[in-house]
């Protein structure tokens, strides 16, 4: 349902592209906080529109499935095409731009490559076979991609952007402060509603709480951009993204409330809201205000990057952790050891008519942690409470440690990316508007980057 709910990334360069190019330095600290709530609250709004349509009923089934979810998805993109057709303005340079075609198809096979190493990891380990033919396949492309930026006209990628030591820093902690953002967001999905069991429309209060403060902090974020240095408003988002996540690792999942852990959540939150206006203000301040447009949708790029890879690393790091932790229960209990070849041999010995619904109770605590949560420890037969899956609560207490510990790992990541801020990035606040005075001035010739002093 979270990936569902998400809109399509290929919208968002675009859109933060014509942030970034607004006139004024003072007119972009303004616009860019309210693309970056806008954002944040379709982040919000998505969960909760998906958890109301598992709510309907359809046809003879009590509840919608949650492939109708996708309908949301499917109506709000059409939505967004139309009034991005009709009423948004072009903001291509005037010279006119092509199309990078093998620039993009190769950063996207890159990507898509590193992703599936990732993912496979998770149930083959991180140096299995497929997760090491994806490593290798990301490396070449990712490689390819290179060489072809360095040698086309009109690249998808400015490398000569990265000349800048500030703007390749605000590179790198975009993708490490966004990484930890999804991290949050995918450990409290699965904590939620895989292990807990909250319906979606529970579990989408705690993404309420995760995005819901971007809008909400809209005046303020809006009037301290042109005020305050955007380092440290980037910095100090960062660090409250550090408190939420480790707050919530210690959080433990035996308490089971949606309440429990919505504080830590909204601490995280307000950080985000922070951090993702800023972090562009950031990028832009490093470059000449030509090159602001490109600069802004390279930043939205690295940050996608960012939130494609959290959940994805942080579900193979609790994943795999949590079935490292139920094979050595296994192996240190012998009940449980005998209770679970039982179990697995039950589909032979039970009546014809139940034998189905065994075997893929079954198939599913053999395909790992999160099936073996998913299948409840008793049933009840003819009014009588019978034990079904042994592995069950040893599951539930696997994945909420492990879960745990994704909390821990996200609040370090936010953290070394707040010290790098606030430590090593120099961005001077007055460096944007200085810029465009030059440009009107006529003074446009140079490089493309300007370090601040």
């Amino acid at each position: 349902m979270r990936a569902a709910a998400r809109s399509p990334k290929i919208s968002r360069p675009p859109a933060r592209r014509i942030a970034a190019k607004t006139t004024t330095a003072r007119a972009r600290a303004r616009t860019i906080p309210i693309y970056a709530a806008a954002l944040s609250s379709g982040g919000f709004l998505a969960p909760v529109l998906a958890g109301l349509l598992t709510k309907l009923s359809w046809g003879s089934d009590p509840h919608a499935s949650w492939r109708w979810a996708l309908l949301a998805v499917m109506a709000t993109a059409l939505l967004s095409g139309l009034v991005s057709f009709f009423a948004a303005e072009d903001s291509k340079s005037p010279e006119g731009r092509t199309l990078d075609w093998p620039g993009q198809i190769t950063f996207a096979i890159g990507l898509f490559a590193l992703l599936f190493a990732v993912v496979q990891a998770s149930s083959f380990g991180w140096t299995g076979t497929q997760s090491v033919i994806g490593y290798i396949v990301c490396v070449v492309f990712l490689a390819w991609f290179v060489q072809i930026e360095l040698r086309t006209r009109e690249p998808l990628l400015r490398l000569k952007l990265f000349a800048s030591r500030n703007f390749s820093l605000n590179s790198f902690v975009t993708v490490l402060g966004m990484f930890a953002f999804l991290g949050c967001a995918a450990a409290t999905s699965i904590r939620l509603t895989a292990v807990q069991g909250f319906t979606p429309l529970q579990a989408s209060v705690g993404f309420v709480a995760l995005q819901g403060f971007a809008l909400f902090l809209l005046p303020l974020i809006s009037w301290m951009m042109p005020r305050v240095n955007p380092r440290w408003l980037l910095g100090g988002g960062f660090v409250l993204q550090a408190i939420g996540a480790a707050w919530a690792a210690t959080v433990s999942v035996n308490h089971h409330s949606v309440g429990s852990i919505l504080a830590p959540l909204a601490v995280v939150g307000i950080g985000f809201g922070f951090s993702v206006s800023s972090v562009t203000a950031v990028a832009v301040n490093t470059v000449r205000i030509q090159f602001a447009g490109m600069a802004s949708a390279t930043t939205s790029l690295l940050r996608d990057f960012g939130f494609a890879l959290g959940p994805t690393v942080v579900i193979a790091i609790g994943t795999s952790r949590a079935a490292s932790k139920i094979k050595s229960a296994i192996a240190s209990n012998h009940t449980l050891a005998h209770q679970v070849t039982a179990f697995y041999g039950s589909v032979a010995h039970v009546p014809p008519a139940a034998k189905a619904a065994t075997a893929a109770a079954v198939g599913a605590v053999k395909s790992g942690p999160l099936g073996a949560v998913a299948v409840p420890a008793t049933v009840n037969a003819n009014g009588h409470t019978v034990p079904l899956n042994p592995l069950h609560d040893t599951a539930y207490h696997a994945l909420g440690s492990s879960y745990q510990l994704v909390f821990g790992i996200c609040a370090v990541c936010a953290l070394v990316a707040a010290v790098l801020v606030l430590v090593v990035l120099r961005a001077d606040a007055q460096h944007d508007a200085d810029e465009l005075a030059l440009v009107e001035a006529g003074h446009t010739t140079g490089d493309v980057t300007v370090e601040p002093a």
